[in-house]
């Protein structure tokens, strides 16, 4: 499925993908390569920049810095997550100290949600 997005974004999601943060970098060549499915990073979605975007299966993996668990930036992702889940998309959201400290687990809980065996992920010879 193709989503409408806001044109004005493209330049801000191409800046984003070249300045990724560390946690983003971490997640996205550690892990999120080696899924069986196309992942997009800083994907423009409606009026929004997303961190990851598997349209495949309509999920879209967010990574929150501290910004994040400020009371008006919480409200304003409450809102992002239900303008998405309208259009059929899932978000799961992670924090960068889950993404530091508990990868593994973060990692596990991405194959549960996608329904993928770790058996199916794609290594390098």
């Amino acid at each position: 499925m193709i989503y409408k997005y806001n044109k004005s974004l493209v330049s801000n999601a191409k800046t984003l993908r070249k300045n990724m943060t560390k946690e983003e970098k971490h997640l996205w060549y550690d892990f999120l390569k080696k899924l069986p499915f196309t992942v997009n990073r800083q994907k423009n979605i409606s009026d929004y920049i997303v961190d990851f975007f598997i349209a495949e299966k309509r999920v879209v993996i967010e990574i929150d810095g501290s910004q994040h668990f400020e009371p008006a930036n919480r409200e304003a992702d409450k809102q992002r997550d239900a303008e998405l889940l309208k259009l059929g998309i899932t978000v799961l959201r992670y924090s960068n100290y889950e993404i530091n400290r508990k990868f593994e687990a973060v990692c596990n809980d991405i194959l549960h949600r996608l329904d993928v065996q770790a058996t199916e992920l794609k290594y390098k010879d």
